[in-house]
């Protein structure tokens, strides 16, 4: 059904629900499942705690630990026809332009460009939308202790920073979705109307609400 597409990645904010999303195309497309696997940045909870403190350390150790996924990935392309990912490396740029300061972002982009590797642009971007105190609820649904010091007033500054990144994004095509009253992790129906958005898709940038 959705062939033509055979890397897709889905971004949004914390609580977006991108990870959900995209376990549940990697089971439905057969597809391998890449995870950007936030959990293991041994620098997050102190972050949450201190964010001036700990931004640069925190984005550094993401950068480094991208990097390497994005490596081995462009090396087993070939091997792998059918990929859907929950990250895209070019994002930490939004991330680092957020959290540094002047200082720290000019070493932190000297890192980037001499580390990022080449890579082939996504088929397919699923940037999933939804505001800031319905991400907030779904950040505290979860119970993530270190989570507990994210605030709506960063979520905020997240969302309006995605919106800003996607708004000049050109290098694939663009679905966004407003996901706020989409279930697509536990309601197959929404699911279906999101697989059948993306079939339907013709333009390099369009739009999914409920609805729609």
């Amino acid at each position: 059904m959705l062939s033509r597409f055979r890397h897709i990645v889905v971004e949004g904010p914390i609580g977006a629900g991108k990870t959900s999303l995209a376990r549940k195309l990697a089971a439905h497309l057969d597809a391998e499942l890449v995870l950007e696997n936030a959990e293991e940045n041994p620098f997050l909870p102190r972050f949450y705690e201190d964010r001036r403190r700990y931004a640069l350390s925190v984005q550094l150790f993401f950068l480094v630990a991208r990097v390497d996924q994005a490596r081995a990935l462009s090396q087993d392309e070939l091997f792998n026809p059918a990929r859907v990912a929950d990250f895209m490396l070019e994002k930490d740029l939004l991330f680092a332009k957020l959290l540094l300061d002047e200082a720290e972002f000019r070493l932190y982009h000297q890192l980037y460009e001499g580390l990022k590797p080449q890579s082939s642009a996504p088929d397919l971007v699923i940037y999933l939308q939804a505001k800031p105190a319905a991400l907030l609820e779904r950040v505290r649904r979860r119970g993530i202790v270190y989570e507990r010091q994210i605030s709506e007033t960063y979520l905020t500054e997240l969302s309006a920073a995605y919106s800003n990144f996607f708004y000049h994004y050109e290098a694939s095509p663009l679905l966004i979705v407003n996901s706020e009253n989409l279930n697509f992790a536990d309601k197959d129906a929404d699911f279906e109307l999101l697989l059948q958005r993306i079939q339907d898709m013709r333009g390099a940038r369009e739009f999914f609400n409920l609805g729609a």
